[in-house]
């Protein structure tokens, strides 16, 4: 589980903010600007540090919910003779 103790801003905007910079090619400048569109004074530099502490914790945590092939794949039985020739 990721521990959000301690931070100053909430959770959301936490994850929200590493998810547009980690999906989409905006700058760290860029996210600030964007967040104080929205109401939230956040300096690029704390972005930054969001980014290099959540983002291995994020890639485990989807590591772990990952589904892993390997399961029975099952094939309906077709209607029809599959022939190649005529």
């Amino acid at each position: 589980m990721i521990s959000f103790k301690g931070r100053h801003f909430k959770q959301e905007m936490i994850l929200q903010s590493v998810r547009w910079y980690l999906a989409y090619s905006l700058s760290y400048r860029d996210l600030d600007e964007i967040m104080a569109e929205r109401g939230f004074h956040v300096d690029h530099s704390t972005i930054n540090r969001w980014v290099v502490h959540y983002t291995p914790q994020l890639e485990y945590a989807f590591h772990l919910k990952k589904k892993r092939p390997g399961g029975r794949w099952r094939l309906e039985p077709s209607e029809g003779n599959l022939s190649c020739g005529s």
